[in-house]
């Protein structure tokens, strides 16, 4: 027998770290935060055990809290004070984005991202405005068929992009998977003045079942219908290149893909076929389901997650977004 080939000669703990192939620190990592206008006290997401939501007046505490984990960025979520058939409340001065960004990035070093969608201030919960249908009563049931106008819908999340970098915000992140939104913010933040501003596209969406645990945290659940005629198929991977490419050439900075785990292979071809930094988002539902495994004892939480943030990086994601971010980082350090 041959034993000349022996790969466990490098996987002794002095040798193992220097000869590690992917490295993971908490720079690489985006915290979620959810801030809630009508909130008077934090109130704790039930399917999302660690997290809250948090009122402006303690969006400040809450993001400081993060930071001193080691992680430098912070992705705001947004649940208004009211919502109305169009989201105005997104693009508002005084909304609750705004005023939580004027706060954090006046008394903080954190660097911000917004995100940039209208679920969370739709009465209807769709990514924008209705298709005219819709709109004008002509539908006595909703008709799950018919969900976003697109192209109406593009003038709104431009107004809401530039109010977010009028406060402050560090980069913006349209969320919605409306087609022509990177082109239609970036010729927003330019006409501005707002030309450094970046745009991290959340440019290969999936409409996928593991973004349950998120609705409940932001109040963002369509109130009829689903979003699968503008979020992609999960069963398409070309697909995704096309959206990605579509971005890119209008101006994205960041390529992100949701959510993370069941879509390494995409991370990974778009790691290979653009020379953009790559973001994935790892989910409300993978992080949900490793903590309710770990509750049964099923499984070692710390374990799990510093593995599936491991082999996030691995496929290719430059940056991760991840409700483990501070849990993470903390033992990173």
């Amino acid at each position: 027998m041959d034993l000349t080939h022996r790969p466990r000669r490098l996987r002794q703990d002095r040798i193992r770290g220097l000869v590690s192939e992917t490295s993971l620190t908490p720079a690489d990592l985006i915290a979620p935060v959810f801030i809630d206008a009508t909130a008077t006290t934090r109130q704790p997401i039930e399917s999302m055990p660690g997290h809250e939501r948090v009122p402006i007046e303690e969006s400040v505490a809450r993001v400081e809290e993060v930071l001193e984990t080691g992680v430098e960025a912070v992705m705001l979520f947004g649940i208004p004070e009211s919502k109305d058939a169009t989201g105005t409340r997104a693009w508002a001065d005084d909304g609750v984005i705004q005023e939580a960004t004027r706060r954090i990035t006046a008394e903080t070093d954190a660097y911000v991202i917004t995100d940039v969608c209208l679920c969370e201030y739709t009465e209807h919960g769709h990514c924008g405005t209705l298709e005219p249908e819709l709109r004008d009563g002509e539908c006595e049931t909703p008709d799950p068929s018919l969900t976003v106008d697109n192209d109406a819908t593009l003038t709104s999340l431009r107004r809401t992009a530039v109010s977010h970098a009028a406060v402050g915000a560090d980069m913006v992140a349209p969320s919605s998977m409306t087609d022509g939104m990177v082109g239609a913010i970036r010729d927003g933040l330019d006409d501005e003045g707002f030309h450094d501003v970046p745009i991290m596209s959340y440019a290969a969406k999936y409409e996928s079942a593991f973004y349950g645990p998120f609705r409940d945290a932001a109040d963002g659940a369509p109130a009829f219908g689903n979003r699968r005629h503008y979020q992609m198929d999960p069963a398409n991977s070309r697909e995704a290149l096309r959206e990605v490419r579509l971005d890119a050439d209008a101006g994205a900075d960041v390529l992100m893909v949701k959510p993370a785990l069941p879509y390494l292979d995409i991370v990974r071809d778009i790691r290979q076929e653009f020379d953009h930094p790559v973001a994935a988002y790892n989910v409300s539902g993978e992080y949900a389901m490793l903590h309710a495994a770990a509750e049964k004892g099923w499984l070692d939480l710390e374990e799990v997650a510093l593995e599936s943030l491991l082999s996030i990086k691995r496929a290719g994601a430059d940056l991760i977004l991840t409700y483990f971010a501070e849990d993470v980082a903390g033992r990173l350090r």
